[in-house]
């Protein structure tokens, strides 16, 4: 990796204040309108699939582009891109802001991710060229961690505070100001880095990853909410794990891949990836219904629903800043395992909420939740990086993005397509109501919520009684459903992570071909005197 000088303690951490700025924006938008769902629903007047789009539509382009992005920030320069997105994800905030109808705002959505995905890559990368001292980087990697999972955890409280206050729009016009600082502070403090040999930008590689990405998650979002009868959930997800597995073996004969996919024979990589993505499933999904339920279900104000989950925001915090400690004591392979068994349990607390459940459960589970995510998203985000060759850290830092963005995508997609189907089937419709309003109340909660306004008082209580109770259901099988995915997923990572807790250093190279028996610089500090290089260890693709 090319940077042009070698910065000083306080350009470094300066800069890295600049790049906390940069992460914790695109992290926030990912669910700050979260809590605006049912004033946008009752705005705009989305169906249920619109309002399914609206939430993920940002996720799905975010994860479609990130490799390639991540890729394109090795070549051109990662401060020019992430400056160039930046400006890019203002003009796209306005847009959202004010968008007119559902289909514009699933568009404006759109265009965030777009803007997005030149922005987060850019953020991980540029720290390895700040710090290249292990331990250094580890705790520049614990603060990114904390304000990525903290912006995504402080989404809700954000919206809430607006939307006491103001319509839906405001939740995208806050990142104007913060933008605008983060153009001029990081043209000042930050440093440009690239790929000295770039090579070529492969423009098919783009195409198929973005094909691959979004036709698979489509095909599952849709199967999850309608079932495989309908033509188009076969055919999507064909031509998705088509483009996918024409991509990974493009990736193979290139000489300049887009995407070195043989950075996945290092089980520390492929742990760190699938468990990021896995643990984003379970978190984007328990946000996305959790924050319906705070206010439909329980009838908070979206003020105080915001705060309600307010304690995943302190234990996101909390548990990226220490991830560098909990991995020094445990070693990476406990603390992964045992954060993403905490966060089952967290999620899995779900499927016994009710409508009158005591906050103080839920508050726990909130807490619970944030903090090991914090650990897991921090410590996945380090093994990425000491995986990689330093002069590919944009396209690797890409990976872990895009697992991120990705099981964001998919856990409002299977999350909310699984409470939307049991929510469908649940609902009762009182006798004489008009068919109109029963279809518009099946829609969502949301929906039969603003319908039962306009409804006499005999027929209009049973109707959000019984939506109440059908939200209610389907919550419990999702958190359930979640649970279960973070426990598999506990057991990946100890099965993937055994033997590599080694006392090895992290700066040993990574080459592609082979596993590092290294531990990450969250666990150990470099040595002081040179070691003899043990021989790694040979693992399977």
């Amino acid at each position: 990796m090319s940077s042009t000088v070698s910065a000083s303690p306080r350009q470094r951490w300066t800069g890295l204040a600049v790049l906390v700025l940069a992460v914790t924006v695109v992290a926030l938008d990912a669910t700050v309108l979260s809590l605006a769902i049912p004033s946008i629903s009752e705005t705009l007047e989305p169906s249920g699939t619109q309002l399914l789009w609206i939430g993920d539509s940002y996720s799905f382009v975010l994860a479609g582009l990130l490799v390639s992005m991540g890729s394109l920030s090795d070549r051109i320069g990662r401060k020019k891109l992430l400056l160039i997105g930046a400006a890019a994800f203002g003009a796209a905030s306005l847009l959202a802001a004010y968008a007119p109808s559902a289909g514009w705002l699933i568009l404006a959505r759109a265009l965030l991710g777009v803007a997005g995905a030149t922005i987060m890559p850019s953020t991980l990368s540029l720290i390895r060229g700040l710090f290249p001292d292990d331990r250094e980087r580890a705790t520049a990697i614990g603060i990114w961690g904390a304000a990525a999972t903290a912006g995504a955890a402080l989404g809700p409280v954000v919206g809430g505070v607006l939307l006491e206050h103001f319509w839906w729009g405001s939740v995208f016009l806050l990142n104007i100001p913060i933008l605008l600082l983060l153009l001029v502070l990081g043209a000042w403090l930050l440093p440009e880095s690239k790929d000295p040999n770039p090579g070529r930008w492969d423009v098919l590689s783009v195409a198929l990853s973005m094909a691959g990405v979004i036709g698979t998650v489509y095909a599952i979002k849709e199967a999850a909410a309608h079932g495989v009868a309908r033509w188009d959930v076969p055919v999507a997800f064909v031509l998705g794990v088509t483009a996918l597995t024409v991509f990974v073996r493009r990736q193979l004969r290139l000489e300049t891949p887009l995407l070195d996919v043989r950075l996945f024979r290092d089980r520390r990589f492929t742990a760190a990836v699938l468990a990021s993505l896995i643990a984003l499933i379970g978190l984007s999904g328990v946000v996305f219904v959790t924050s319906q339920y705070l206010q439909l279900v329980r009838g908070y104000e979206p003020l105080r629903a915001g705060l309600a989950e307010l304690p995943a925001f302190v234990g996101a915090v909390v548990g990226g800043l220490l991830t560098a400690r909990l991995v020094r004591r445990t070693g990476a392979r406990a603390a992964l395992t045992g954060c993403l068994l905490a966060m089952g349990l967290g999620v899995g607390v779900l499927g016994w909420l009710q409508q009158d459940t005591t906050y103080l459960l839920l508050a726990t589970s909130f807490l619970l939740v944030g903090t090991a995510e914090g650990v897991v998203y921090t410590l996945g985000a380090d093994l990425v990086l000491s995986a990689s060759p330093a002069d590919k850290a944009g396209a690797a830092s890409a990976v872990s993005e895009t697992a991120y963005e990705l099981g964001t995508a998919l856990g409002i997609a299977l999350v909310g397509s699984v409470v939307g189907s049991i929510y469908a089937g649940g609902l009762v419709v009182p006798a004489g109501t008009d068919p109109a309003a029963a279809a518009r109340a099946g829609e969502s909660l949301g929906a039969a919520v603003e319908t039962a306004h306009g409804l006499p008082q005999g027929v209009a209580e049973p109707l959000v009684a019984s939506a109440r109770e059908s939200f209610t259901h389907g919550m419990n099988s999702a958190g359930l459903l979640a649970a279960v995915l973070l426990i598999g997923a506990a057991a990946m990572a100890w099965r993937l992570l055994r033997g590599l807790d080694a006392p090895t250093s992290a700066a040993t190279p990574v080459t592609p071909a082979t596993a590092v028996t290294a531990v990450t610089a969250v666990e150990v500090p470099a040595p002081e005197k040179p070691q003899k290089p043990q021989k790694p260890e040979k693992v399977g693709a």
